[in-house]
């Protein structure tokens, strides 16, 4: 019996966008709507009771599956559709794709992310005002060391957790795409890590992603530049 997917999402959130990125790269096709998780709308809240995104709704005839944020929902597409396994085929590999997905939803959100989104789009879209430059440069400051870090892992690794591309790359591209989509991103600093952006970056699943605008927020221009 076929699957028929529906994908809440907010195309500017890190967490919605791995789905995507995830969804594209085994080739599950999906219906996306685009919803606005800040207002709280009681179509998203009936799915899913923290009002956050991404929900995915999988229906197979009368049975209504419904995945709520995403890691349940990472997880079920690995259980589900395990071709092309993004989690390694070797346990060392799905041990170090797991921790580093828990580092960039927590710790690189924590500690970079959370400080520059909110300040460029959260404030943008909830009227809150101006940017706080103290908390943007905290944020500037968090990501390149953050920049460091990844570049450092890949000195020894073709991908993040080892020889394979996993879901620590989508979790980490997820993020970084959301804040270059913004111009805060120093490539030029880091060049190991932009190389590995721009394979990424190249992959058909990522095509959805550079074509993603929202009113009001315009991205910058290398956004969607395969040459950056």
């Amino acid at each position: 019996m076929s699957v028929e997917r529906t994908l809440h999402h907010f195309p500017l959130d890190p967490a919605s966008r791995q789905v995507r990125l995830v969804l594209g790269e085994k080739r599950l096709p999906f219906t996306d709507v685009q919803v606005r998780y800040w207002e709280r709308p009681k179509e998203l809240t009936a799915l899913n009771p923290s009002g956050l995104t991404p929900v995915l709704v999988e229906t197979r005839g009368e049975a209504q599956l419904v995945l709520c944020e995403s890691r349940a929902i990472l997880d079920h597409l690995e259980e589900s559709a395990p071709e092309p396994a993004l989690l390694g085929r070797e346990p060392a590999e799905r041990a170090e794709a797991r921790r580093l997905l828990q580092w960039f939803d927590r710790k690189f959100e924590f500690e970079a992310g959370g400080y520059i989104l909110h300040e460029k789009m959260e404030k943008r879209l909830l009227g809150l005002g101006a940017p706080e430059l103290a908390n943007l440069r905290q944020g500037r400051e968090g990501l390149k060391n953050h920049l460091f870090y990844i570049d450092k892992l890949l000195q020894d690794r073709e991908w993040l957790a080892g020889k394979r591309l996993s879901l620590a790359d989508f979790a980490a591209a997820a993020h970084l795409s959301v804040i270059d989509y913004f111009g805060d991103v120093p490539w030029a600093d880091f060049p190991a890590v932009k190389t590995w952006y721009m394979k990424l970056k190249s992959r058909p699943c990522f095509r959805p992603l550079l074509l993603d605008r929202w009113p009001g927020l315009t991205p910058a221009k290398q956004y969607d530049d395969l040459d950056f």
